[in-house]
């Protein structure tokens, strides 16, 4: 340590650090447009300029490396001057438009521009102009005058997100920053990038000209689409939500938030909003009261139970429902003796039911300081964004990342390997890797894997797992879902247990620990694939799109309409075909809840507006449902309650559910022989398609990650099939067909089609895996 003096007071800072790094510790604020703390050092605004003792000229106190004993002055005359005449120079060409301005009232220039800019300008001549941008539908580059050239847009793509959208063209006065060759910005994490933009010069397409900032009330919130539990600030005017923002959380989402989270927030707003409780009589959709339309379901599952048993009722809910939510609608299932509940929606393999409670097995902080890292069956930029921007981070400090996936997406990062495999043979790889692991370790080959010969890829990955230390091995959501999802977890857990890593799983959705938690999962009941394969006569759909949101969208279609009775409780109009009973039910942004992320954090949020219309916060239905069944338990005045009687305590503080999470199962391991299929379909689910609200989000379906599905196939399947980029292809799955553009990916496995589920035009097939069919149309 290096001790130094800023304006008298003495601080001890690491040595190789800046003087703004000893500033920011002590708390000493130096005006800085271009520096940022998760940035590298750039020292091209020069707005940091300081006056250090012996010194011939102020130095930038971003970019001067402190020395033993160094004498820095942030507020001297010398240092005020020089920070003065800076300002001068970068308000020379800086328009007048702040009245109408997006940026004002949170602008750094202007802020600054009140403490150190002249109150006139000494430049008489024109200023200069620069020619608008477009950059897609998130981000506005309408006014590329404003730009101070603080390149902090660019060092995010290049050193954060991982890919360089954005770069500096020309020089002197005619320099400016551009997209490359007419491109749109595409990263999912590219709206960080208006957050960094000092001025106004980057600002929100989809906000921009409908609010001022200082017009916005804020509420704190939490993110309801990955398993981060992204921190969030939502902003409200006139009970609409205006704006999303990130809250900072370092042991979580950092300063950061992925465009899913962002600009999701359109979805809360669009015209299909359910406000009224909704009855179908004689085949015609009616507005009701709540009372009217309860009771109507109270009576309806009491007559089923009544003639077909309680077992012939089933529940359903979206593993992006709240914690009260959840817990709330096992209660009343098993209340009217159904054991039916479960919120899986897109698992087809249920052999570890009652075993495993699934979570990332680490905390986030653990998952940043990882050396060796295997992840199966991920897309992990697109499933979590920011997991995959920490995952850069720790690569520059000499991680090294492998994966066995079914398509050679880029992720953005250096891998160290990377395994394409059709899902079919996924597990014959963890085989492989198992033996290769034994091998190298020299300990006993498990039995009945005597005759499995690993490949050289495999021998590669063994060896680098076992190269360095911490490690560890998550399996993410194509795992989980995967028909052998129970033999490929034991494979990963022997693999982990014998090269001493951690062992977790990329949970999918912003509560899907949190529904093990609540217990919304059946002991001896219907899982989510039985509830849809052996058709009920009722049931309760809460948060969920059946076509979009499971597994198996053929069978789910097919149970619905044999239903005598179907109750959707949604923010939103949908199901009207199969639906008896519209509930409308608030989204996360309108009731009070909580989150248990993938680390088993739990985090509670209040509603950031007023529900909309007659809508409810789903809790509150389901205690008044309980209630009119006749079932105890159900006195509930507040969400809290609920959670307290969940997680056994009102004290969040208390909290600590690493106890009831597991990812063990003892003796799982066995030696399979699978076949690869002739032709099989990987169907992932794109990031703007997870969930509802996301799929009705304006801005986000205008990206290039929300174009409508294609059915890629390999270019050697392309050629055997007379096909060519853009032709229409007819694709064939159980009894469904689906008509698509044909798309070529060189990244695939020649016997895979990947064909994307969570959209219209390709819920009219079957499962996510299995055998399909493709001919040219």
């Amino acid at each position: 340590m290096i001790e130094i003096e800023i304006d008298g007071k003495k601080v001890d800072v690491q040595e190789g650090s800046m003087v703004m790094d000893a500033a920011n510790k002590l708390g000493t604020y130096i005006p800085h447009f271009c520096y940022h703390k998760k940035l590298s050092i750039a020292a091209n605004c020069r707005m940091c300029l300081v006056e250090v003792e012996k010194a011939p000229k102020p130095l930038p106190a971003c970019a001067t490396p402190v020395t033993n004993g160094m004498i820095v002055r942030t507020a001297s005359d010398k240092a005020i001057k020089a920070q003065k005449g800076v300002m001068e120079f970068l308000l020379i060409n800086h328009p007048l438009d702040c009245p109408i301005c997006d940026q004002g009232g949170e602008c750094q220039l202007q802020d600054l521009a009140v403490g150190y800019g002249p109150s006139s300008s000494r430049y008489a001549e024109e200023k200069r102009v620069v020619a608008p941008k477009d950059a897609g539908p998130l981000i506005s580059m309408r006014e590329m005058a404003r730009c101070i050239h603080c390149t902090r847009c660019v060092r995010f793509g290049q050193e954060l997100a991982g890919v360089m959208e954005f770069g500096m063209l020309n020089r002197g006065e005619h320099s400016e920053i551009t997209t490359f060759v007419n491109k749109t910005v595409s990263s999912e994490l590219s709206g960080n990038m208006i957050d960094l933009c000092p001025v106004g010069a980057l600002t929100s397409k989809p906000f921009r000209y409908t609010a001022r900032q200082w017009e916005l009330s804020r509420r704190k919130s939490v993110s309801p689409h990955d398993s981060l539990g992204t921190n969030l600030i939502v902003q409200v005017k006139n009970n609409k939500v205006m704006r999303v923002l990130p809250f900072e959380n370092e042991e979580v989402n950092e300063c950061w938030l992925s465009d899913r989270d962002r600009f999701s927030y359109e979805g809360l707003n669009t015209d299909d909003r359910l406000t009224r409780p909704m009855i179908k009589q004689g085949g015609q959709w009616h507005e009701t009261d709540w009372q009217t339309a309860l009771e109507y379901v109270a009576h309806g599952l009491r007559n089923i139970r009544h003639e077909h048993g309680a077992d012939s009722i089933a529940a359903l809910a979206a593993p992006y429902a709240t914690l009260e939510e959840l817990g709330l609608l096992q209660k009343v299932m098993r209340g009217i003796g159904s054991d039916n509940v479960d919120f899986r929606l897109r698992q087809s393999d249920f052999a570890m039911d009652g075993k495993i409670v699934p979570w990332l097995g680490m905390s986030i902080a653990d998952f940043s300081a990882l050396k060796r890292v295997f992840i199966i069956g991920s897309n992990l930029r697109k499933d979590h964004p920011l997991l995959a921007l920490r995952l850069r981070q720790s690569i520059k400090r000499g991680t090294k990342v492998s994966a066995l996936v079914s398509n050679d997406d880029d992720w953005l990062m250096p891998m160290a390997s990377k395994m394409v495999h059709a899902p079919s043979g996924w597990l014959n790889v963890l085989q492989e890797v198992v033996v290769a692991v034994a091998q190298t370790k020299n300990i006993g080959i498990p039995a009945g894997f005597e005759s499995v010969q690993p490949s050289q890829q495999s021998r590669a990955l063994a060896d680098n797992l076992l190269s360095g230390e911490p490690r560890g091995i998550l399996l993410g959501n194509a795992a989980a879902s995967h028909p052998q999802a129970s033999q490929i977890h034991a494979a990963a857990q022997w693999i982990a247990d014998n090269t001493g890593a951690k062992f977790g799983y990329l949970t999918e959705a912003a509560n899907t620990v949190g529904g093990y938690i609540a217990n919304a999962v059946p002991g001896k009941g219907a899982n989510a694939q039985q509830a849809f394969a052996q058709p009920r006569k009722a049931y309760v759909l809460m948060h969920l799109e059946p076509e979009l949101d499971t597994a198996n969208p053929q069978a789910a279609r097919a149970a619905l309409a044999q239903a005598e009775m179907v109750v959707v409780m949604s923010p939103y109009q949908h199901g009207a075909e199969h639906a008896d009973v519209l509930l409308p039910i608030a989204p996360f942004s309108e009731t009070a809840g909580t989150f248990v992320s993938a680390e088993g954090r739990v985090q509670s949020f209040n509603g950031a507006t007023k529900p909309l219309g007659d809508t409810r916060p789903g809790w509150k239905v389901l205690r008044v449902l309980g209630n009119l069944l006749g079932l105890d338990g159900f006195e509930y005045e507040t969400s809290e309650q609920v959670r307290a009687d969940i997680l056994g305590t009102k004290n969040l503080a208390e909290v600590d559910l690493t106890s009831r999470l597991n990812n063990r199962v003892e003796g799982g391991l066995k030696h399979v022989s699978t076949q690869e299929a002739d032709l099989e379909r990987v169907a992932d689910v794109p990031i703007y398609f997870s969930d509802a609200i996301v799929r009705r989000a304006n801005a986000l379906q205008q990206t290039a990650d929300a174009l409508a599905p294609k059915a890629w196939i390999a270019p050697l399947l392309a050629q055997k099939l007379g096909v060519a980029e853009g032709d229409m292809v007819t694709v064939k799955q159980g009894g469904g067909v689906a008509r698509l553009p044909a798309g070529v990916d060189a990244g695939l496995p020649v016997n895979v089609v990947r064909v994307a589920a969570g959209h219209p035009s390709t819920a009219s097939l079957g499962a996510m895996f299995g055998p399909i069919t493709v001919e040219k149309a």
